[in-house]
């Protein structure tokens, strides 16, 4: 590993795990599961109880940028204790009508910009005259 690359996972959290969370999983963490992004999903072993929750401690170390809309719905319901089963132990198959992840595109040149927009391209439509806007003599 490069000076660089040290430095980063020492100093930012958004590039990937930290060194204080990487000595945090080799010390007490059991690697429970993979999404199909490379998330890989960990709780904490023994009978370790955070406080903060009341129950086991789980976490999510990302596979390259942190970003929380990364984490599919499944894995975010195993994260926040809706569910005490992990979805890499059940068999789990999507309905045809649900949609699979798409990560949040705010802030890229892939964000939704709706016609209309001032962020979107192209002339904006003209005003219908439907409008009446409102004055205290009304």
């Amino acid at each position: 590993m490069a000076l660089k690359d040290t430095l980063l996972r020492i100093f930012t959290w958004w590039n990937g795990q930290t060194m204080s969370l990487a000595l945090y999983t080799a010390r007490s963490g059991q690697r429970v599961g993979t999404d199909e992004l490379g998330n890989t999903y960990y709780r904490a072993q023994g009978a370790l109880i955070d406080r903060s929750v009341g129950t086991e401690r789980r976490w999510v170390v990302y596979n390259g940028y942190a970003d929380a809309s990364k984490v599919p719905p499944g894995w975010r319901s195993w994260l926040c204790h809706n569910g005490d089963v992990p979805p890499s132990e059940e068999s789990y198959a999507p309905r045809a009508w649900q949609k699979p992840h798409v990560e949040n595109l705010t802030g890229t040149s892939g964000a939704y910009r709706p016609r209309g927009s001032q962020l979107n391209i192209g002339q904006r439509p003209a005003a219908t005259g439907d409008y009446e806007p409102w004055s205290p003599g009304n």
